[in-house]
């Protein structure tokens, strides 16, 4: 994961852009703009939140990074637990583009655009991480590492759903499940740097470091085979929110999936033999225990990993379909914009990060950081509410505008 320079390593990126735009099938849950599904936009503002908390860590906490998976002899339950809540938002968010591009294609002409949609906004994601969002984490010019975060494995997965969506359904929820249980299967191979192969795998499922030139090196933070079974799931639950599904039918469906992808996730992780290539350790403590016991592979994200995170978020999904307007409206405005929120909020950061090291100094070495977990949640708390203004501006521009561009961002 990328790291500021001279202000500490930043780490991988947890909120990406929606692939398209979905419309309520409940009154209840109906905004001003008919083609969004609002508490899908709810979820997304959700963990885009947590993933502000992680980067203020990323940028404000220098002092105490955090591994993966985290090490437990030094990283306080406090610490322990804001990092473990941000590791809801790559697998919900990869989930919801393959759902919302089954949404586009609903509402923009089927396949065939859903299609050519996800094919140039993969494109176009590729293109901004390697430009304006390492730029963000870095803000080095030449970079001397490529960081290929989760916009650059989202995009490499709207490219990839771009031709597996023409599979029928029940093929495609196949390869899905296959990826995502099947995957940790292929932990053992490995390619040291220089060896043939080692690149393609590095991009695929081993993350590690790519030598571009003598100078410039990649880093593939989110290797993307995991990240192909996510989208091709999310895209296969789209069908739920189809007109002819009811909201109480959707609800119970997403109910059972999060309950039954919570009690795999306890049985496979209790079994300890299968699904993460760290199993679980008996603490000293039942906390030391209990964080042993959720504290799971990320890169790539593991089977249980994902089993934990998705269960999440398909429950957070049926409480926000049915929380109160006002509440569930607010939230939206973050997710309404994610792409916006996303690159607003690294830039905000580290500028922040370089004027309190400018104005205060440093306190740490040569970095500045914050004392305490709880300070960190203090300020992505006041980072939160300007970002709440620019993203509801900003939405409104995009409603307003038929620059072409506007509509990936």
């Amino acid at each position: 994961m990328p790291r500021v320079p001279r202000l500490a390593p930043a780490a991988a990126a947890h909120a990406a852009p929606d692939a398209g735009q979905s419309r309520s099938q409940s009154p209840a849950i109906s905004s001003g703009t008919p083609s969004r599904h609002v508490p899908i936009d709810a979820l997304r503002g959700v963990v885009m939140l947590a993933m502000l908390v992680d980067h203020v860590r990323e940028f404000f906490y220098l002092h105490a990074q955090v591994a993966d998976p985290m090490d437990l002899g030094t990283t306080p339950p406090s610490l322990f637990a804001s990092r473990l809540l941000a590791h809801l938002c790559a697998p919900i968010f990869v989930a919801l583009t393959g759902l919302s591009a089954w949404l586009y294609g609903q509402h923009r002409g089927g396949k065939p655009a859903a299609a050519a949609f996800l094919f140039k906004r993969g494109l176009f994601l590729i293109v901004l991480e390697l430009t304006v969002i390492n730029f963000a984490w870095t803000f080095s010019l030449p970079p001397q590492t490529i960081f290929l975060q989760v916009i650059w494995v989202i995009g490499l997965s709207m490219i990839a759903l771009s031709g597996l969506l023409w599979l029928p359904r029940p093929a495609l929820l196949a390869i899905g499940l296959s990826i995502v249980f099947g995957h940790n299967l292929l932990d053992p191979i490995a390619f040291a740097p220089g060896e043939y192969g080692h690149a393609l795998w590095a991009l695929l499922h081993d993350r590690g470091y790519i030598a571009l030139s003598d100078s410039v090196r990649a880093r593939s933070s989110y290797p993307l085979l995991p990240w192909i079974g996510v989208v091709a799931l999310g895209w296969s639950a789209g069908t739920w929110f189809g007109s002819d599904i009811s909201a109480p039918t959707r609800r119970r469906r997403l109910l059972t999936v999060g309950v039954g992808a919570l009690v795999l996730f306890l049985s496979m992780r209790a079994v300890n033999v299968y699904g993460d290539p760290h199993p679980w350790e008996l603490g000293s403590s039942p906390v030391e225990t209990a964080m042993s016991f959720v504290n799971l592979t990320k890169y790539p994200p593991s089977a249980v990993f994902i089993l934990l995170t998705i269960g999440t978020g398909a429950l957070l999904l049926v409480l926000l379909e049915q929380a109160p307007g006002r509440a569930l409206g607010w939230i939206a405005v973050f997710g309404a914009v994610p792409l916006f929120f996303y690159i607003a909020h690294l830039y905000l950061l580290h500028l922040l990060n370089l004027l309190a090291l400018s104005s205060l100094g440093p306190n740490h070495g040569r970095l500045f950081s914050l004392p305490s977990v709880a300070a960190l949640w203090l300020l992505a708390g006041a980072v939160a509410a300007p970002l709440w203004f620019l993203c509801r501006w900003f939405a409104g521009v995009k409603r307003r505008s038929n620059y072409a561009l506007l509509s990936y961002l």
